[in-house]
């Protein structure tokens, strides 16, 4: 089935130095742009991370030091990858909880200023685990019927998952060929900030949603306790987290002085 797009859909997978958004770093992505014609793009990028890749993470991903050490950084290549996103929505596998967050950050060390809050995020991986509760081998096997080669190459891996969207809206009814809609069913919660430290609730509130504060209104605990903004600002949570929690503290101290 042809995706039906209002706007280009960008598919993207990234191979890393390890599982931590806070700190690890990419070290190749792939990504795949389908225009509502049908046209396709396509681009691979090696990133020297500028930190070891980890033996383990290696392991994975066939991608040593040695492989990357005179490839661009994230910070040279940044504005040409924002250049190509621009306006596009995104989809991944498993991207809502890593891919997205890490791309963000990676985009905020480089200082390149991209509000990709405006997009719909697609995260098949989602639709998959509601659906079969399976890898993304599996799921190119069951959907597909093919046998994912080069798996954990993210070539082979952002292709596959473009298939198996597609063959997924042909096989399930209920899903329906609209980003809007598949954004909206792929997401587990209404993420405020890209790893979910902070979401809104069913009354469009933003509140925590770690620690202490769990379930209370941004709003209300700086209010309450301002000295858990500073707390965040100096631990270890993403830019974007941080950002965005200042972006909050913001709106709120102006909304008091426009009273």
């Amino acid at each position: 089935m042809k995706l039906n797009l209002k706007n280009p859909i960008v598919f993207f997978d990234l191979e890393t130095t390890g599982t931590n958004i806070n700190t690890d770093r990419i070290v190749e992505i792939c990504y795949l742009k389908v225009y509502p014609n049908g046209n396709e793009e396509s681009k691979t990028l090696r990133i020297n991370p500028e930190m070891h890749i980890p033996e383990a993470s290696s392991a994975v991903h066939g991608i040593y030091d040695a492989d990357v050490a005179d490839c661009p950084t994230f910070k040279e290549v940044a504005k040409s990858i924002a250049r190509d996103i621009e306006g596009c929505d995104l989809a991944g596998f498993n991207s809502n909880r890593f891919d997205i967050p890490v791309l963000a950050e990676e985009f905020l060390r480089a200082g390149v200023d991209i509000d990709m809050t405006k997009r719909k995020f697609v995260d098949v991986q989602v639709i998959f685990h509601k659906m079969e509760q399976r890898t993304l081998s599996a799921a190119y096997k069951f959907y597909c019927e093919k046998n994912l080669e080069d798996a954990h190459t993210a070539e082979a891996d952002t292709r596959a998952t473009y298939e198996v969207l597609k063959a997924q809206l042909d096989r399930y009814d209920e899903l329906q060929n609209d980003i809007a809609f598949l954004a909206d069913y792929s997401s587990y919660s209404k993420n405020v900030d890209f790893a979910g430290r902070m979401v809104y609730d069913d009354n469009g509130v933003e509140v925590f949603n770690f620690g202490k504060y769990k379930g209370m209104s941004v709003a209300e605990v700086l209010k309450k306790d301002p000295g858990y903004y500073s707390w965040i600002l100096n631990s270890d949570f993403t830019l974007n987290t941080k950002a965005v929690l200042t972006k909050i503290r913001l709106r709120e101290m102006s909304n008091l002085i426009t009273k």
